[in-house]
């Protein structure tokens, strides 16, 4: 299967909470993965990130898609 999400972490779904029209899924990440991000340069080197940086990465995203294979 093909898709074009690049950020995904491999994870073991640990709950179902099921609604009349929408459902809650919890995840339990066990493998990390690489991410990537889009930022203006100006924000590169008003951080100051290099290779080799301990940082952290907080996902903002609209969408969190399982995917089952």
């Amino acid at each position: 299967m093909k898709y074009g999400a690049r950020n995904k972490l491999k994870a073991t779904v640990t709950s179902v909470k099921k609604g009349d029209v929408m459902a809650l899924v919890k995840f339990q990440v066990t493998e990390p993965g690489e991410m990537a991000s889009v930022l203006t340069t100006e924000s590169v080197e008003e951080l100051g990130l290099k290779p080799g940086d301990e940082i952290m990465v907080f996902i903002k995203a609209i969408h969190v898609m399982p995917v089952k294979e």
